[in-house]
């Protein structure tokens, strides 16, 4: 029998939305070569591979051109996999050694919480050229390990903006997260759409790493803790962000089962 694929939408509670990652557990520790080999051909902004440990489980992320160190919707999609496949009982938790440490996934009702490392920002002064790129003004600029995080005026410039790639990936970083609040009525406090050419994705659909970025920066402005969040991608997807301080936030989507196959070739 060949290896066992499952792609899952995440961050979504119906199919053909949110962000898909394509899941592998795996009997034994395969070869990064091999991993980054099967990532390509899934063509997902991220595939996760999983193998069972005596304490808990180990997880890695691969985009379609490399390894990443930290993937919010691929372990979304990991721990969703393992509770709906009999890999881990579901009053369980799923326990992740990463890359980023320990990450944890529990189930709450119908949503999934990750508990994750906030990201804190510094800011900077805007490189040249990255307003241009964007195709749009910049209210601030700050930047952490995935790149720039921009806010600006409103959630109409996030949503209608159409980003100049190849200019991106001139600039000294190429990955930007763009954020706002949103519209006084609107249900979610703010939103975003994160570009990342320099990791072979113009757009990632649903971003959990972003939101560890977006948690503590919204909180300084808004003064508040919790949030819900909306990625303004073409699929679209919703994140409860919990940021109460600290080192740690807590971030919930959902998740729903698409396609499960066989990998025939090794």
């Amino acid at each position: 029998m060949g290896q066992i694929i499952t792609q899952v939408d995440a961050f979504t509670d119906k199919p053909f939305a949110g962000n898909p990652a394509a899941v592998c557990v795996l009997e034994t520790p395969q070869a990064d070569e091999w991993m980054q080999n099967v990532a390509q051909e899934m063509n997902l902004s991220e595939t996760a591979f999983v193998v069972k440990q005596d304490d808990g489980f180990y997880l890695r992320w691969f985009t379609p051109t490399t390894e990443v160190p930290l993937c919010g919707h691929a372990t979304l999609a990991t721990a969703h996999v393992l509770w709906s496949e009999g890999h881990l009982s579901t009053d369980e938790a799923a326990r992740f050694h990463t890359k980023s440490g320990l990450l944890i996934a529990q189930r709450q009702g119908d949503w999934i919480e990750l508990d994750f490392p906030v990201t804190h920002s510094q800011a900077i002064m805007p490189p040249s050229g990255l307003s241009e790129a964007l195709g749009v003004p910049l209210k601030s600029v700050v930047e952490n390990y995935l790149g720039y995080l921009v806010e600006v005026e409103s959630e109409d410039l996030v949503r209608q903006m159409q980003p100049n790639f190849p200019r991106l990936k001139t600039l000294p970083m190429a990955d930007v997260i763009v954020t706002s609040i949103t519209h006084p009525d609107s249900e979610y406090d703010f939103v975003s759409r994160f570009f990342a050419p320099g990791l072979g994705i113009n757009e990632d659909p649903v971003t959990g790493a972003a939101h560890c970025c977006l948690a503590s920066y919204w909180r300084d402005r808004l003064n508040k803790n919790q949030f819900l969040a909306y990625q303004a991608s073409s699929r679209g997807g919703v994140v409860k962000v919990n940021y109460p301080g600290g080192d740690r936030v807590f971030l919930a989507g959902q998740a729903v089962t698409v396609l499960r196959g066989e990998l025939i070739s090794h």
